[in-house]
């Protein structure tokens, strides 16, 4: 055996274990035919397809016919979040930092994060006016743009949104990237209708000086805000669908438990940290309650469909294991 082909097996970790023991020979041995001469490490595009098709199969073998679903209805909900945030962070980067306070900024902006927020609202605008395979696209170079903002501000020594601000963008990007290709016109133009919404709030909030230093004064609110409306949205959505059967909400908002749980990250230390509401939490309270953040949530999904199929009768299972390859 080749250490090519022990590499593809390993890869099929991903698939259910009698799925591997009826198929896995077969799978492997197509991805080695189509391999380059000497090839040593699969490509990452076959380590992403299997990885996909690996989780695509546990979901059928668990009979969570509505996970795909909610998948799409989370990242929808997640788009409408960061352009409309993206939005509002546009027009406060437009604003100058305080007088005399010796307070940095990027030019005529606050921080580099316009260069972030732009690439959002260009993403919600790729939304609604290009076709289906543009749009992950576009919400991928927008969340590129965010997470390049650290590394950038450390080469530039020009200023960057604190990172309680981009972290939350980034955990709703990732959850966006799920959307489905076929949507409804309104879906395709809702994230640009969330955006224009977002730059209508800040341009009507007083016209008092901003910088991401005085964060207390209008970001952690906004995000606080933000973080209970989605997670109010997502709870609606998962009664309202259930109780016609529709399990894609429920699904929906445990998607979005890591990215709500993120806006909510400053009232969430400060609860860990035992500090009153008015003060921020510590440092290392943050970074923890971040690291618990992002881990819960990816943790309780494969425990859901665990349970999912602990729960599924075997009948059903097979019926949808079989369906398609």
């Amino acid at each position: 055996m080749t250490q090519l082909e022990r590499r593809y097996l390993r890869l099929l970790v991903a698939y259910p274990a009698d799925y591997r023991r009826a198929r896995g020979a077969e799978i492997v041995g197509t991805y080695l035919d189509l391999a380059a001469p000497g090839r040593r490490w699969p490509a990452p595009a076959d380590a992403v397809d299997l990885l996909r098709g690996g989780l695509r199969q546990r979901v059928r073998a668990a009979g969570a016919v509505h996970l795909v679903p909610g998948v799409h209805l989370a990242a929808a909900l997640a788009l409408l979040t960061a352009t409309a945030l993206a939005g509002m962070w546009t027009v406060l980067e437009l604003r100058p930092a305080l007088p005399g306070f010796g307070e940095p900024s990027a030019g005529p902006f606050v921080s580099l994060g316009i260069v972030a927020w732009v690439g959002w609202l260009l993403a919600a605008a790729a939304q609604a006016l290009t076709p289906g395979r543009w749009h992950r696209r576009a919400v991928a170079v927008a969340l590129l743009l965010t997470v390049a903002l650290v590394p950038a501000a450390a080469l530039t020594g020009l200023p960057r949104p604190p990172l309680f601000v981009l972290l939350p963008q980034v955990g709703l990007g990732l959850v966006a990237l799920g959307a489905s290709r076929a949507r409804p016109l309104s879906l395709r133009v809702a994230p640009l209708v969330a955006a224009v919404g977002g730059l209508a709030v800040a341009s009507a909030m007083p016209r008092n000086v901003f910088s991401w230093s005085y964060r207390a004064l209008t970001a952690e609110p906004v995000l606080g805000n933000a973080a209970m409306a989605v997670l109010a949205m997502a709870l609606l959505l998962a009664v309202g669908l259930a109780l016609r059967g529709d399990y894609r909400g429920g699904w929906a908002a445990l998607i979005l438990l890591t990215p709500v749980g993120l806006l909510a990250l400053h009232p969430l230390a400060g609860a860990a940290d035992g500090v009153p509401s008015a003060f921020a939490a510590n440092w290392t309270a943050l970074a923890v309650t971040a690291a618990v953040v992002g881990l819960v949530g990816p943790t309780l999904l494969p425990v859901a469909l665990a349970v999912r199929t602990r729960l599924g009768s075997p009948s059903a299972a097979g019926r949808t294991y079989g369906t398609r390859h």
